[in-house]
Parts: structure tokens; sequence; C-alpha cells
């Protein structure tokens, strides 16, 4: 018996690397600009996008937060203000000298230098501050609570389509606030705003947790995560919220009077995700047909293919799927119309139900003539196997179809869980054990080599150049400790903290 042919070549287990950026271009995602580093993204992906603004701004704007927009452009003196901030971001930093081009000999040259250097916004913390400085003077300024939906560039050396790009789209929140605690309230909510969103719209789980010392956003007090992984067992961040503390409030001077008329620096969060969340999606849900989409965040959850053997069936056939199309966008899920698309594209059928499969859509609807007498219809799910498929009644189709993408939507979730949890270690407990684990050819079982590990720290910042060799780091802190007491997997000391030790990207 000859084996099934895979849409995608080569398969994740052939090499997951390729494997990734054969899908991103299967499904028609995105593709390389003719600038180093840069992707341009297409309709297929960027409606994705689109649909996680949607509900992200929402949620943002739920929690009492409004929206606004700052210069793209920040002044190099702004970055110098807050010593650690620049540090961490010196290297990535996209910089303009000039403001004109002259013509010379046939080519353009740049020319009218600037009296100061403008860095490509990198993150918006010291620009934002300077506007905070001048918006707020009293407590009865605060909470200021500010989001922007912007792009950012980070001069990017290995890059790669969603995950790492030199310029990338994101939100960012800003907020100021007049007591540490009530900022530091703030900076846990967002995080499990993010939370919600990934785990409950883009079916993916996730680790809840604080950066180590080592992995701290630049400047913050402290940094908050959530660490997925995806499946080359592999820890992928999908999301940071950060204290900031007094930190750039002290930078931007960002004062106000409190209730007794004393001035007082204000304490400030930010927070933040990105289009590297699409490269999740691929890397969580996606196999060897390429991408797979929860219903949730698929910006067109059903597919109608029209099958037409002869010209004399097209008027029937293209009635029944306008029919049962309409009577699909009258149901909702999720608290929305579904998104219903009629492919009526004069091309040959299976070629159309590949592309679909590869673009990841959930639902695909066969309506033939034989369909068309019978008054039902072929349906298609893709989180079972291709050739599976469901005759369902027309009249039921309205009132099933929200249950079956539901039913998606669990299975997806549960899949990664089930693949995340089986891939987390907790039998190691010493660093040759932790080397013999992340290195391949020492690996006991190389067949399910990496993953995460659920391992004792004992909170010495300095200990973490210990991974570098291995280029594993400590992804978080899980909010929910054990509190059980063990021994350091990097020192042997004793320790109490636990923590998630992985490979990223």
């Amino acid at each position: 018996m000859s084996q099934e042919k895979n849409a995608i070549s080569p398969t994740r287990e052939e090499n997951y690397p390729e494997w990734y950026q054969q899908v991103v271009k299967a499904a028609d995602l995105a593709e390389n600009s003719p600038v180093r580093g840069c992707m341009v993204i297409k309709p297929w992906g960027y409606g994705i996008w689109e649909n996680m603004q949607k509900y992200l701004d929402q949620k943002i704007k739920s929690t009492g937060h409004e929206n606004a927009y700052f210069p793209l452009f920040i002044p190099l003196s702004f970055l110098e203000k807050e010593a650690a901030h620049v540090e961490g971001f010196a290297k990535e930093c996209a910089v303009v000298t000039h403001h004109r081009l002259e013509e010379r000999n046939g080519k353009l040259i740049p020319t009218g230098e600037l009296e100061e250097p403008l860095i490509v916004r990198p993150t918006s913390e010291t620009i934002i501050g300077e506007s905070f400085s001048r918006w707020v003077e009293s407590y009865r300024d605060l909470p200021l609570l500010i989001n922007q939906w912007a792009n950012v560039v980070r001069w990017e050396m290995r890059p790669r389509i969603f995950l790492r790009t030199a310029e990338f789209l994101w939100q960012e929140g800003h907020t100021v606030h007049a007591s540490s605690e009530e900022a530091f309230e703030e900076t846990l909510k967002m995080l499990e705003v993010y939370r919600e969103f990934v785990e409950n719209i883009l079916a993916i789980p996730v680790i809840t947790g604080e950066k180590s010392p080592g992995e701290r956003f630049p400047g913050a007090v402290s940094t908050y995560t959530i660490e997925m992984m995806v499946q080359d067992r592999k820890a992928l961040q999908g999301g940071t919220s950060h204290f900031l503390g007094q930190n750039f409030a002290k930078a931007s001077n960002i004062r106000f009077s409190n209730k007794d008329g004393e001035t007082e620096y204000g304490h400030t969060t930010s927070w933040g995700i990105t289009t590297r969340l699409i490269g999740a999606l691929i890397m969580t849900h996606g196999d060897d047909d390429g991408i797979r989409l929860p219903p949730k965040i698929a910006h067109r959850q059903v597919v109608i293919l029209p099958i037409m053997p002869k010209p004399e069936h097209e008027a029937a056939v293209l009635g029944q799927a306008e029919k049962v199309a309409q009577e699909l966008r009258s149901s909702t899920f999720n608290g929305q119309p579904i998104s219903v698309h009629v492919d009526k594209r004069d091309l040959r059928g299976g070629e159309k139900n590949w592309e679909w499969i590869k673009k990841g859509v959930p639902i695909r609807i066969e309506i033939g003539p034989r369909d068309v007498e019978n008054q039902v219809v072929t349906l298609c799910r893709r989180d079972q196997p291709h050739k599976t498929k469901i005759t369902i009644p027309v009249a039921e189709l309205s009132q099933k179809l929200p249950l079956i993408l539901e039913d998606m939507q669990n299975n997806y979730f549960a899949q990664a869980l089930q693949f995340r949890d089986s891939h987390i270690r907790r039998d190691i407990h010493t660093f040759e054990e932790l080397k013999q684990f992340f290195t391949p050819k020492n690996a006991d079982k190389p067949e399910i080599h990496g993953g995460f590990v659920l391992a004792k720290w004992c909170g010495d910042p300095e200990t973490e150049k210990m991974l570098d060799d291995l280029k594993v780091t400590i992804r978080c802190l899980p909010l929910e400790q054990s509190e059980t007491e063990g021994t350091c997997i990097l020192t042997g000391k004793k320790a109490k903290l636990d923590v998630i030790l992985a490979k990223s990207y």
C-alpha cells in the first residue's frame, strides 16, 4: 500500500524549519520583501492579524484603555535617558541620520545631516513618556491608560517570517498609576488578557510566569510572559507585560501632585503582542498538509466548493451554494456571524480543495448536483483526515455548524495541550542531566529530544550564564509555584523556585 502524499514537503519530522517556510508559502500568508529581514503580509495572513486586532482591541478597550498614536521616530537623546533601556536595544536600532537625497553622477546620495539622529521606533516607552510627562499633573489625571497599534523596527540578523523580522506589527500598551500596587495589578491584569486571548481564541495553551533577570525587558523592574511550546518542542514567547516601577517615570519626568499636595513620580507599565502570534498558530497547530486555523481566529470559517460536472448543473449548484451561504451567515459562532466564502473560480475541484486545506480553513463544504437533489451537503473538517466527509441535511446545517466549530476549537486546544504536557520533563535535577537532555546526540531518547524542563533554581542571576553554551534559557518562573524545596539544577544548592528551561525562538 503506497504512503499517502502530503501537501507540504519536507514534513515536520524531516526538516521542521523548512516545513515552516513551506507552510507560510503554501497558505499564501506572507513573503519576503526586497528589504532584507522585512516581510509582505498577504491578504490571508493579514486577515488573521485583523481578527487578532479585533478581539484584542475590544478587550483592551473594555478594561478602560484608549487608543492613541505616537511618532515612528524617536530622538536619540530620549533613548539615552534610561541606561538599561538603551543598552538593551542599542544593537537592534535602525538610525536615521539624514533628511534628504541629492543626485550626483546618476546616484542618489543622502545629504542634509540631522542635528540629532532619530531612532526608528524599536519600542515606545521613551517617546510616549515625553507626552505623559505633559499629560500628567495631578493624581486626578491617573490612571492614564493608553494603547497603540503600530509597527516597530528591530534590526534582525537572522530573520524568519512572522517569528523574527526587522519590521513587525504589534500593539503596545502604556499606563501611568498613582501607586506601585496599582501599576503591578495592571501588569498582571494585562498578562491575563493575553493568556485568555491566546488560549481561548488561538487555542494555544500557555504557561504564565515572570521572566528571570537575564530575560527581563531592559529597564523594567519585572517582566511577565506567556510561554508556549511549538511542535519542535521549543518555546515561543507569546506576549509580555512589564512592571516598570518608577524607572521610566524618572527618565521622562512623569510627575504628579498626590492627594497631600506632594509631588511624586508615577508608576508605569507597558505590554504588547505582535504578528509573531501568526507564526505561533502555524507552529502549534500546523500539520504536513499546511496550517490549521482554529475557528475563532479564522477570518473565513467556511468555504463552499460548488461541484459542476457539466455546464447544465451550474445554475442549480451555484444557486444552492449561495442559499446555503446566506443561511450560514445568519448563524453565529463565538458571538459573531459565521464567515462564509463561496469559491466560484473556474478551477478543478481537487485543486481548489487542496488550496483551502493548505490555507487551514476550518470547514470545507462540497455541493454537487446529487447534493442539490437530495438537499444535503458534504462537509469536511480541517482537524480530521482530508478524505473524511460528513453528509448533513441542508435543513440541519445552520444548527449543527456552530457546534462543529466549537468542537474543532476545543479539539485544537486539547491536542496542543496534550503535546505540551507530554513534553515537560520533571525528572531532570542536575546540570549534567540538563546538558544531556538538550544535546541531541547524548539524549537518552533522541526521538523525543527537547521540550520544557521544570526544575528548581536558586535565583542567582549569575548562574543563567551557565546556560549560554547549551542555547537554553530560563523561559519563566511560573506564577503557580509549588513552594517545595529541592536542589538548584544549575548549582546543586538548596532552592525553592520553580523554573521552566527550554530552547526558544
